[in-house]
């Protein structure tokens, strides 16, 4: 009876520990940087990465919590950081992951004076990379978490220009796998960046977490088997735009005058809409990008097809 309680509990933690996946180290040249171990006890647990529970996502509910931060419901760290330089690149290592497709996404926020102290809330976090769709259709195609399906790494550089300090990196991995029901995997780590940069992202490039999304983005609210993610080929990953090193405020497309997002719904890129549309379409997107939107609301009031 005690054995096949014990071995119960055994397979229930493995079931727990197979499934999802998590940020498990981090590596700087050929410096290792362990990260949380979250199926470990954490007494004695040193790590520059935040507390976080487990391998499980974070789901649409999740996006106004806190714990869309870091995963650990605004818990600080162990007083341990990392070391890089800007322009520097920077590997996150996946214990595991199981899902496709997913997008690959990094976040920074500067801490204000140490980060052992901060807990990453307000409009201060910043993109640093990004990459969803890679090739092929929305459904079939090469998505950026397949790197992390097949090497479990992701590597990203700091940005060069950026000003030396203390700062939080959070890189999270939205799967998209169910549709409609996305998982968000975030996870935190304390880093002091080194270097001679001397710029700070503006304000305009800043945003919060929760507060970087809101559930209805095309990149969010997303049906991997509708028919459009059979044929479209490109994806707007959720959140600001990359920022570019400089000072200046970025340009964020609006997601809701995208081809996926809104010619893609009115069925432009369907086989029967493309022999009707299709030429004239992707020459006007060509030509001429602003005036995309009155041809996609066109076509889409002349089709009776309307997204919102």
């Amino acid at each position: 009876m005690k054995f096949s309680t014990a071995f119960a509990t055994a397979a229930s933690l493995l079931a727990t520990a197979s499934a999802h996946g998590g940020v498990d180290t981090y590596t700087v040249g050929t410096t290792v940087y362990q990260g949380w171990s979250p199926y470990n006890s954490p007494s004695g647990q040193q790590s520059l990465q935040r507390q976080y529970p487990g391998y499980d996502p974070l789901l649409i509910k999740d996006l106004t919590t806190v714990n869309i931060r870091c995963n650990n419901a605004g818990a600080l760290g162990t007083g341990v950081s990392g070391t890089v330089a800007a322009g520097q690149k920077l590997t996150a290592h996946w214990k595991q992951w199981t899902h496709r497709p997913a997008s690959v996404i990094v976040y920074m926020a500067k801490c204000p004076g140490s980060c052992d102290s901060f807990d990453g809330s307000g409009k201060v976090w910043f993109k640093i990379d990004q990459e969803g769709l890679v090739s092929g259709t929305q459904n079939a195609g090469i998505w950026a978490g397949d790197t992390i399906l097949d090497t479990l790494v992701w590597t990203s550089t700091i940005p060069a220009t950026l000003a030396p300090g203390n700062y939080l990196i959070r890189h999270e991995l939205l799967a998209v796998h169910q549709a409609n029901n996305p998982q968000f995997y975030p996870e935190c780590a304390q880093f002091a960046v080194t270097g001679s940069g001397t710029v700070t992202p503006p304000a305009a490039a800043l945003v919060s977490f929760p507060g970087a999304y809101v559930g209805n983005e095309p990149g969010i609210a997303f049906n991997i088997d509708s028919a459009s993610a059979m044929v479209l080929t490109n994806y707007t990953v959720p959140g600001p735009a990359v920022w570019d090193g400089t000072g200046n405020a970025p340009t964020t497309p609006d997601p809701y005058c995208s081809i996926d997002h809104e010619c893609g719904a009115c069925g432009i890129v369907s086989a029967s809409y493309a022999s009707l549309f299709g030429s004239e379409v992707w020459s006007v997107w060509w030509h001429d990008v602003l005036g995309m939107h009155d041809v996609c609301q066109w076509v889409c009031v002349r089709e009776e097809w309307r997204l919102l």
